[in-house]
């Protein structure tokens, strides 16, 4: 294999000045420098960057960000500083700690009729909108599809995350995940629950599969993971990440209960006990007596129509009606009502967290 390398080129006017403030200062290695009688290049090394250093280049000087697990101990605790060439020198954390926003309670109704845009994104997927305005950054949840079957051109890769759920709704996808097996065939009405940072890979797709993906925060990082490879050879199905576990659950054989709100059953996906209740996930159908108002006092309630139509009453606001495609979000306190449900009803609900009561009436 080639001996292949690459640098990046920074300008200087003196680089004289510059050689112990890279050295010194940064803690990087200087590995040549030239020519001897009167240089004007160096190039040094260090925290996975190599860089040129030049006198009279044309480029500007730039940013350079330096990541480590202990900023403050890094460059006499400066976090930022101006090398004598002029290179502004960031110095951040390597791993900053998940931020959660504080949510932004709103009433949000998103109609598939109304024609958000889809927007291309990760490997190929197609993503659309159904909370524009996060709830102050708090959620994101899209409505994602694949319009061409077949394998996906995935990597091995993990989202650094509090909460993240996928929900098939059309079609089929194969994923594998770190320390749980070989791969797992996501078929509509079944979901999987992704523990913060847990390795996993999309395989194949069936035509026109759909999922529902909710992630929490709205902004998270995705990072490839270039060194595991799936399946891992263990299969740990007790373990947590960052106290959540994986979940496969299935809609096949499901066992369906009367739920909180009159008028409807249920089936619980266990994702409420396996994250310890930082989120619960309810699939609702239409079932007996009639509906009633209700209000809530958990931070998010979104809930997505995936079958048949309903009519959402809102206190002191017109009726939606509401059919396959179409989301909401009730914010803590409002009261509402779910009306004139299809028999073929069904609907996708999420909550944050997923522990909390119902005021009826």
């Amino acid at each position: 294999m080639t001996d292949t390398i690459a640098e990046m080129r920074l300008p200087t006017q003196e680089l004289r000045d510059d050689i112990p403030f890279y050295t010194k200062v940064l803690g990087m290695r200087m590995d040549m420098i030239y020519p001897a009688d009167d240089p004007r290049i160096a190039v040094f090394s260090g925290h996975g960057l190599r860089l040129r250093i030049e006198k009279g280049a044309p480029e500007s000087p730039g940013t350079l960000r330096i990541l480590t697990e202990d900023p403050d101990g890094f460059a006499d605790c400066q976090r930022s500083l101006t090398a004598p060439n002029g290179t502004r020198i960031e110095i951040e954390e390597r791993h900053p700690p998940l931020v959660m926003p504080q949510t932004e309670h709103t009433f949000v109704v998103r109609r598939l009729k109304d024609q958000a845009p889809w927007i291309i994104g990760r490997a190929g997927m197609h993503y659309r909108d159904l909370v524009p305005s996060r709830l102050g950054g708090s959620i994101i949840a899209s409505h994602i599809r694949i319009p061409d079957g077949g394998p996906v051109p995935d990597m091995v890769h993990f989202h650094r995350v509090g909460f993240q759920l996928i929900f098939c709704i059309h079609g089929w996808v194969d994923v594998v995940y770190e320390d749980q097996g070989d791969k797992m065939r996501l078929t509509a009405g079944d979901c999987f629950i992704q523990p913060p940072e847990i390795r996993h890979r999309v395989l194949e797709a069936s035509d026109n599969v759909q999922v529902i993906e909710i992630g929490v925060p709205a902004e998270h990082v995705t990072e490839i993971d270039h060194e595991m490879m799936l399946p891992t050879p263990h299969l740990r199905p007790e373990r947590e990440w960052q106290g959540q576990r994986f979940v496969y659950n299935r809609a096949e054989g499901a066992e369906w209960s009367p739920f909180r709100l009159p008028g409807y059953i249920y089936r619980d996906t266990t994702i409420a006990e396996n994250t310890k209740g930082v989120a619960g996930v309810q699939v609702v159908r239409r079932g007996q007596g009639a509906p009633q108002w209700a209000a809530h006092d958990t931070d998010i309630l979104f809930t997505f129509v995936m079958n048949g139509t309903v009519t959402l009453m809102g206190e002191g606001r017109d009726p939606y009606p509401l059919e396959q495609g179409d989301a909401f979000v009730i914010p803590p306190g409002m009261r509402t009502c779910l009306s004139d449900p299809s028999d073929d009803v069904e609907l996708l609900e999420v909550t944050l967290p997923g522990t909390f009561t119902t005021t009826l009436g």
